[in-house]
């Protein structure tokens, strides 16, 4: 550069370039703004895998299945026919092989009902994964029950629904694996006739907390650190706020913990796997745990959550289950704040009339 202004001409003279100045603005992205805690892709990849084992897949099941059972019962109390249903997330159509079922509540003293599908017209059970989707697509609830099987792109993203399609919505553990999960029930609304409910069930809370603080303590010793091994989950308090943002109405949020006995920490690790359930942080440590870590929790879940006398040791599953109503006309509607008649205190207490003893 320094000799080719050498070789130009002192006095010679350059037309003058005028100079423009541009800006640039920073826009929000429509929507709203959603932190990518989760590995959208990795957990796909987690449940395609899982599903390709379909024994594998099945005897893993049983979690799935009582929740789904417990989720069904909550539909038993809506008394209405629901002429299309969406399950949402809906794996392996856990909740259309649980709604067939002749008799959903087996320990309740009410006589034995018909199944439940005989009041659902028609469920669209909607996946990611089309291989967990279509797994079950040979067994025989499939004829007792008016179902169609549609695969999604992802749960980040618009669902292929038509606003006002569905009279009710259910969702059976996928929720806890969503980044924006306000933008997702915000679409659930929207798809949901007036006056319509969506039930859903997620993991949350001190889900898996025996085996999250075996892994901490033991990485802590060896490593002299701590990295994350299992997914962040929502809390209870939480839900009915979402739900709330969400445009649903008349909430209901009620926790269930499931204790499951493994024989030992390798065992729970390995039905998680199967179950397409393991972590999918977008942080996580991508060359895992050593053995020297393994072993060391082992020993740690052991000595701090094992029971006397007992061989196996114990995994505590917290399941949140939440219920929240479009709004609708004729729908009822919560009494103002402060015009209850009698006070909760004394009801609690077994007291009424101003203290007197019932």
């Amino acid at each position: 550069m320094t000799s080719i202004l050498r070789a130009l001409p002192k006095n010679r003279s350059f037309p003058s370039i005028p100079c423009i100045q541009r800006r640039c603005y920073a826009v929000q992205a429509p929507g709203n703004p959603s932190l990518e805690v989760f590995n959208e892709r990795h957990k796909w990849l987690q449940r395609e895998r899982a599903a390709a084992k379909p024994d594998a897949s099945r005897q893993v099941d049983g979690l799935r299945d009582e929740i789904a059972f417990r989720l069904c019962e909550r539909l038993l109390d809506i008394k209405r026919d629901f002429s299309n249903v969406l399950d949402l997330g809906s794996g392996p159509c856990t909740i259309a092989r649980t709604l067939t079922q002749p008799n959903p509540d087996p320990s309740s003293e009410r006589p034995v009902t018909a199944p439940i599908s005989t009041r659902i017209s028609h469920l669209t059970c909607a996946d990611t994964s089309p291989t967990l989707l279509h797994r079950d697509a040979s067994l025989p609830f499939n004829n007792l029950i008016n179902l169609t099987r549609t695969e999604l792109s992802s749960l980040e993203k618009p669902l292929p629904f038509a606003p006002n399609s569905f009279n009710a919505i259910l969702s059976c553990l996928s929720l806890h694996w969503v980044n924006d999960l306000v933008g997702l029930l915000q679409q659930c609304n929207a798809l949901l006739e007036p006056d319509s409910p969506f039930i859903g069930a997620m993991l949350g809370g001190d889900t898996l907390f025996e085996l999250r603080t075996s892994l901490q303590l033991a990485e802590l010793a060896v490593r002299g650190g701590m990295g994350t091994h299992l997914s962040p989950l929502a809390d209870v308090r939480d839900i009915g706020g979402v739900l709330g943002r969400a445009g649903f109405r008349l909430l209901t949020v009620d926790v269930d913990d499931l204790v499951v006995e493994y024989p030992s920490m390798f065992a729970l690790m390995a039905d998680l796997q199967a179950m397409g359930e393991s972590n999918a942080v977008a942080m996580r440590e991508p060359a895992g745990l050593g053995r020297d870590v393994m072993a060391a929790a082992e020993a740690i879940y052991r000595e701090l959550h094992g029971e006397p006398g007992r061989d196996g040791i114990p995994a505590t599953f917290r399941i949140i289950y939440m219920i929240g109503w479009k709004e609708g006309e004729g729908q009822q509607q919560p009494l103002e704040r402060g015009s209850g008649m009698v006070s909760i205190k004394d009801v609690l207490e077994g007291k009424k009339d101003g203290g007197n003893s019932t």
